[in-house]
């Protein structure tokens, strides 16, 4: 309950806050993130999600995801 005039501030909720590799797999990648396995192999088919491919492993490619982040902050 806030009192009159003051602000409530919503924060999110903490998930998991272990450091991701450069490669994740899409399992350990939906738990961080809080959604779920289908979600995220349904981004990844669409390419919402930068992948790499070792052997029969679709992995995650976080670093990618960061760099794409950034680079689309500084477009003008």
């Amino acid at each position: 309950m806030t009192n009159k005039g003051q602000l409530h501030v919503m924060t999110p909720p903490v998930i998991n806050q272990a450091p991701l590799g450069i490669y994740v797999t899409q399992e350990r990648f939906a738990e961080v993130t809080g959604v779920s396995l289908e979600v995220v192999r349904g981004w990844v088919k669409k390419g919402f999600l930068p992948t790499y491919i070792i052997g029969k492993y679709r992995l995650v490619n976080t670093e990618l995801m960061k760099k794409n982040a950034i680079e689309q902050e500084f477009k003008i």
